[in-house]
């Protein structure tokens, strides 16, 4: 039964993603301030998205990351490059992907209720690190590949290349 779900499940969060991209392209096109953008991101992708407990941008700022915009709970104010998830994501360049929270070394538990998590950073127009993208569930498990590719593709399209219409 389970093995009939999950082409359903991905499918059906396949399109809410699409409708996200959409709605974001419209809020973003000609926008050129980044916390704007940031801000229109994560008001679509809160509340369109099943399971995002937390959703928001940890930013760059004088070589640490500093929270905001989100929606959700309180977040930490600031992270080091190189600590917890949002860390790790802006330190390597790279996003995470982590089923639990819990088992991820150097975890930055901000609210208990926080069981996975997905961080993905951010590239300005010229090529750096501008921001992570830091999402989280209360469900052990929530992310995955599809999440990976379709918010990766959101953040290249808002802030890397200009949103095309």
């Amino acid at each position: 039964m389970g093995n009939t779900l999950a082409p359903a499940m991905s499918s059906e969060k396949e399109e809410v993603y699409q409708r996200c991209r959409v709605k974001i392209e419209a809020l973003c096109e000609g926008e050129d301030d980044e916390i704007a953008k940031m801000a229109s991101v994560v008001g679509v992708l809160h509340n369109e998205m099943r399971d995002f407990f937390w959703t928001g941008f940890y930013r760059v700022v004088s070589g640490r990351l500093v929270v905001g915009p989100y929606q959700g709970t309180v977040g930490c104010l600031r992270i080091e490059f190189g600590k917890g998830v949002c860390g790790t994501a802006a330190a390597r360049g790279e996003t995470q992907v982590v089923e639990d929270v819990h088992e991820f070394p150097g975890h930055i538990a901000c609210d208990e209720r926080s069981q996975s998590e997905i961080v993905v950073p951010v590239m300005g127009k010229t090529g750096e690190l501008i921001a992570v993208l830091d999402v989280d569930s209360e469900n052990k498990g929530t992310f995955d590949d599809l999440d990976q590719k379709h918010l990766e593709k959101i953040l290249k399209q808002v802030f890397e290349g200009g949103v095309t219409a």
